[in-house]
């Protein structure tokens, strides 16, 4: 049956409660009836290794795989290529060198050097050794993922690269995925989707390796799998139902809004939200959405995303909008006011910020150089998009001279005292013991 977008309207200083009280910190914790199905999962897992991701897979992918084709080889990945179009493997080479460029420029600035009278600290980094990159790939391909998963691993300096990737129903990962694990180089790539994925990943079976560290986005059982494995791998961190959130005057164009809102709903479960200070900017993006929607591809998906999701709110001021977005804390919030540099600025959670009409969250997506695997559900309160920091540790090497120690040894001495940590003091005191 014919959806029509029906999407709300209404006045305020802040989001409606049924909205807030679904996000974090308010999310009343993960479903009971789903963490114990996928404690079940991984639980099998655990125990049986290759032939639970076999069953598993065949369950739930519809697939039949052996031990030995858990695994992607050479062979697929060349074949791959004969079924990608020259056009998309080199929008994904651009993809890449985007993200890689920019990826790079952030690792630059984790290296350096400070020194003042008789100190030298040095900022040192090192790559984490093997990690696991999640993409989804069961209902869609989205080798974008893998190129915004992969690359900033590969600028950090990972080793092992390990990616696994739901087959389709002849068992294969969709080509394009596989075309951008090349061109990425990845070390390892894995028939295996779901939950079942991120239980070998992270506890291995006889044909997977475990990874130290595990990163991408997927569906509920996916993120719900994650959170699970938490206390013994570490993972980036929750990241559900795309969000957008635009925060516009009346100098916006209401197409442009509407256009984007749509663009977001085309994924499953998205949310679409604008903040307004003009209701007749309000009322002519409900108009264009009403009118785009019935002919948008995705149609079923963007009206019943934009119905059960969308939202158009009119605030009094901009300082108002501001302060809801904060309080939304989205994925990605676009900005389209007059002083738009201005108002990104006091933005304090979001996953991404884009200012102004040409830098729409479809753009961001792919080529801009920015990683589209952000905190969704609230989470950009607390947690930052993926980057190369997410693959890297952080310590510090540190020398002090003799008269630098000299100078700081009686503070050392007062909060060792305080601590009742006597042999701190005398680990200090006896380097110059002759001269104090």
């Amino acid at each position: 049956m014919s959806r029509k977008v029906k999407i709300k309207i209404v006045e305020g200083s802040s989001l409606p409660l049924e909205i807030l009280n679904k996000r974090w910190p308010c999310t009343g914790g993960l479903d009971e009836k789903l963490v114990k199905s996928v404690e079940r999962i991984i639980r099998d897992v655990k125990l049986r290794g290759d032939s639970a991701l076999i069953e598993l897979e065949e369950k739930f992918d519809g697939v039949k795989l052996s031990s030995g084709r858990l695994r992607v080889n050479q062979d697929d990945i060349e074949k791959a290529y004969e079924k990608v179009s020259d056009r998309l493997i080199s929008a994904i080479e651009y993809s890449k060198s985007r993200v890689e460029a920019f990826q790079k420029e952030i690792l630059n600035h984790l290296r350096f050097t400070y020194e003042e009278k008789g100190l030298r600290i040095r900022s040192c980094i090192s790559p984490i050794r093997r990690v696991g990159c999640y993409v989804p790939g069961g209902a869609a391909p989205y080798p974008s993922t893998l190129v915004m998963t992969v690359t900033p691993a590969k600028v950090a300096g990972v080793k092992e690269i390990v990616v696994a990737s739901p087959p389709r129903c002849r068992g294969e990962i969709n080509h394009s995925i596989l075309v951008a694990a090349d061109i990425c180089g990845v070390d390892e790539i894995y028939r295996i989707g779901g939950v079942q994925a991120i239980a070998a990943l992270a506890y291995g079976t006889q044909s997977v390796r475990p990874v130290e560290k595990i990163v991408g986005p997927g569906n509920k059982y996916v993120q719900t799998a994650k959170i699970l494995i938490s206390k013994d791998r570490p993972i980036d961190f929750p990241a559900g139902p795309s969000e957008i959130f635009v925060i516009a005057d009346d100098s916006a164009d209401p197409r442009l809004i509407a256009l984007d809102m749509i663009s977001q709903a085309e994924h499953v479960d998205a949310s679409s939200i604008l903040v307004t200070t003009s209701r007749r900017l309000a009322e002519r993006v409900i108009n264009v959405l009403e009118e785009i929607s019935e002919s948008a591809p995705n149609k079923e998906m963007v009206c019943e995303n934009l119905s059960k999701n969308g939202l158009v709110l009119i605030c009094g001021n901009l300082e108002e909008a501001i302060k809801i977005a904060n309080e939304f804390a989205p994925e990605h919030i676009e900005i389209m006011t007059e002083d738009a540099w201005e108002t990104a600025e006091r933005v304090t959670s979001a996953g991404l910020v884009l200012v102004k009409e040409n830098t729409p969250v479809a753009a961001s997506d792919y080529c801009l150089g920015t990683i589209h695997v952000l905190p969704t559900g609230g989470f950009s309160h607390v947690y930052s998009g993926l980057s190369v920091l997410d693959f890297v540790k952080h310590f510090c090497i540190v020398e002090a001279s003799k008269s630098r120690l000299v100078e700081d040894w009686r503070r050392v001495k007062a909060l060792a005292e305080s601590e009742g940590l006597i042999n701190h003091i005398l680990a200090v005191e006896e380097r110059f013991a002759d001269e104090a």
